[in-house]
């Protein structure tokens, strides 16, 4: 799988609840409409799939995590173990959406084109990621500490958070057209704290940073330490585009 995630469903839906829940804004961008067919890429427990569904779309969620595939299921859904650099489909869509996925997937390029070939004509891709400079103060102190304890930060295995014009270049090279794409700033409170969001959003990293289990806890209270406040700096990168 080209992704750096790993996840839990349960944890996820106990600490990771804020990000389908903030990511209204792009479904409304999306706009579904009744009888359309959408593709949800990186459709995690299928909390905004569902809303893609309850507006009259016939919606296929795809994910790479089979917990959070089992969590869609469970909620009645289509959603199918895939991966974002990899789409097999027979049928194409009208539209695809996704949300807080896009920065986990190492192989952008790829995953551009796949969803690029996964549109019909004049089909439109809506969502969110993250973008440039996002969590760059969580990320640093998660770093300083593993350095600290004597575990080297996974560097090659780092997220995707680029710029506008960094994305622009990957999906017109992909072959869309009009790509809308903006930063936002999005300070976020995390209800249940920073240890709580390191060890359910870095697991992932802690795992290729060799971390051992029974250290991950210690090391997550240290960083809220290093971080002062439960605010996370989370930068937005919103879009819009279209298949010719």
């Amino acid at each position: 799988m080209a992704s750096t995630s790993q996840w839990d469903a349960g944890d996820y839906a106990r600490v990771g609840g804020f990000v389908p829940a903030l990511g209204q804004a792009a479904l409304e961008l999306l706009d579904p409409q009744p009888g359309e067919q959408i593709l949800d890429i990186g459709c995690g427990d299928g909390t905004l799939t569902l809303k893609i569904r309850e507006a009259g779309a016939d919606v296929v969620g795809i994910d790479n995590s089979l917990s959070m595939i089992g969590a869609a299921r469970a909620k009645g859904l289509d959603a199918r173990l895939m991966d974002a650099a990899d789409l097999r489909f027979s049928e194409a869509f009208d539209a695809a959406f996704s949300n807080a996925t896009l920065h986990w997937v190492l192989d952008k390029h790829r995953a551009a084109r796949a969803i690029w070939f996964a549109l019909k004509p004049g089909g439109r891709f809506a969502g969110e990621m993250g973008g440039d400079g996002n969590l760059g103060a969580l990320r640093r102190a998660l770093d300083d500490e593993l350095v600290a304890r004597g575990f080297g930060p996974p560097s090659y295995a780092s997220n995707w958070y680029p710029t506008v014009e960094e994305f622009v270049e990957v999906y017109e090279g992909a072959g869309f057209r009009d790509v809308d794409a903006r930063l936002i700033e999005r300070p976020t409170p995390l209800e249940h704290g920073v240890a709580a969001w390191v060890t359910t959003f870095r697991a992932g990293w802690l795992d290729r940073a060799g971390v051992p289990l029974d250290e991950r806890p210690s090391i997550a209270e240290a960083v809220a330490d290093r971080v002062g406040s439960n605010i996370a700096d989370y930068v937005r990168l919103r879009f819009i585009m279209r298949k010719p």
